[in-house]
């Protein structure tokens, strides 16, 4: 199996909604409302004193910070606020901002079985570029780390709806763990552990699921959290070495745990990330994207592509694609013009404020619509990992929460 049960930690007798926070890469431009979590966490046990909020990485006090992540995670492991459910699954239901429920899976991901190298054709694959600088800090992390408590969310391509939705009508007869507030915000989640006869049941499902012929070779994608389960990979590989064959088998690091949601879940929405380029002068760029795809400006049945800048708007339509989507057409000539001619590209959420950036001097928005569910699974597998910040997977709020801990040594 690829996704698999997992020796699950969860602390006892703590305070849930001041132990649980959200996920490190987020609220990377406010720090007030990383000093929020803090006043509310205190004193108390909290995943926000065994992880890295990236807001401060880079900052200074890196490895001093980083020593006082690890003694905590033992201190947490020595004063025994742990209780642990071995060889299990957590079915959880997350309440977002929206008042749709999520429905996710935890457990662990056999990170043999995973490879996010360009091109790779492995079954668990990343959706997105992995930026191989982005690992080395967050492998400094890892490295030494007794504990993981995971933001990852991976997806499965499961429309007949035979691993996860089935849980939500057994939920009565499990024993539940947690059901508590989100901190800031957060929404509300439930988690049941799934053991026993259930969780048999249950990994025969997945086991049936991961070896349908449907599967196409790509059983897993990464929805979110792709640079966290690549240093996961890479510290794995870094480890293997030193081990015996046995070890190799039994080796805590080997595995990743992970959030699994179902793509076709209806409380699961994708939602575009627009582009917006600085420093360049936006006619030339718009017309060099017409030369460079023999892009028409009426619609030709192509990939559409909007443009404002100054107020104007419109669109170029391109046939016969480099990408299975528009977004990674419009990347590939972004990449290429700015490389040549200069400029710099940041990622936006919400027309609106591609529309009011645009304004400005020297400044051309695009907007492409959000790429759909079931695109995800045959671009990845046809086009390989997607272009960078092609999608979010809901609003900052409404990602996942440290919650979960596993031994990692």
């Amino acid at each position: 199996m690829i996704f698999k049960p997992a020796d699950i930690l969860l602390p006892h007798g703590a305070e849930l909604e001041k132990w649980s926070v959200v996920a490190c890469d987020q609220y990377t431009s406010q720090p007030e409302y990383w000093q929020k979590a803090e006043e509310l966490a205190g004193s108390a046990p909290s995943a926000l004193k065994i992880i890295f909020p990236e807001v401060y990485l880079g900052k200074g006090g890196d490895a001093e910070r980083i020593d006082a992540i690890n003694k905590t995670m033992a201190g947490y492991l020595e004063d025994g606020i742990f209780d642990e459910f071995k060889d299990a699954l957590i079915y959880c239901e997350r309440t977002q901002s929206n008042g749709k429920v999520r429905k996710g899976l935890i457990g662990c991901i056999d990170l043999e079985e995973y490879d996010f190298s360009k091109g790779s054709k492995s079954r668990v694959r990343a959706t997105e570029g992995t930026i191989l600088s982005r690992i080395p800090p967050r492998r400094e992390i890892r490295k030494n780390a007794p504990l993981e408590t995971p933001h990852i969310i991976m997806l499965a391509d499961d429309p007949e709806k035979c691993v996860i939705e089935p849980l939500a009508q057994k939920k009565q007869s499990l024993k539940k763990l947690y059901d508590f507030e989100l901190m800031l915000g957060g929404g509300h989640i439930t988690g049941y552990l799934v053991s026993g006869d259930a969780r048999d049941e249950l990994v025969r499902a997945i086991s049936s699921f991961e070896n349908s012929e449907k599967r196409n070779g790509l059983v897993y994608a990464v929805g979110d959290g792709n640079h966290s389960l690549a240093t996961a990979k890479t510290c794995w590989e870094n480890i293997k070495p030193s081990l015996s064959g046995a070890e190799l088998e039994t080796h805590p690091a080997r595995y990743a745990l992970v959030e699994l949601n179902n793509i076709h879940d209806g409380a699961l929405e994708f939602e575009p990330i627009q582009r917006v380029v600085f420093g360049v002068e936006p006619q030339k760029l718009l017309e060099g994207l017409v030369k460079y795809y023999g892009a028409s400006e009426t619609d030709n049945g192509g990939q559409k592509i909007n443009w404002t800048f100054k107020g104007r708007e419109g669109a170029v339509y391109v046939k016969n694609a480099p990408s299975s989507l528009a977004v990674g057409t419009l990347q590939n000539y972004l990449d290429k013009y700015i490389e040549e001619n200069g400029g710099e590209v940041d990622y936006i959420h919400g027309n609106g404020v591609v529309r009011e950036l645009s304004m400005r001097g020297s400044t051309i928005g695009f907007m492409v619509d959000a790429m759909k569910k079931s695109e995800l699974f045959p671009t990845v597998i046809a086009d390989g990992a997607l272009p960078r910040k092609t999608f979010s997977m809901g609003e900052a709020q409404d990602k996942r929460y440290y919650l979960e801990c596993r031994k990692i040594k």
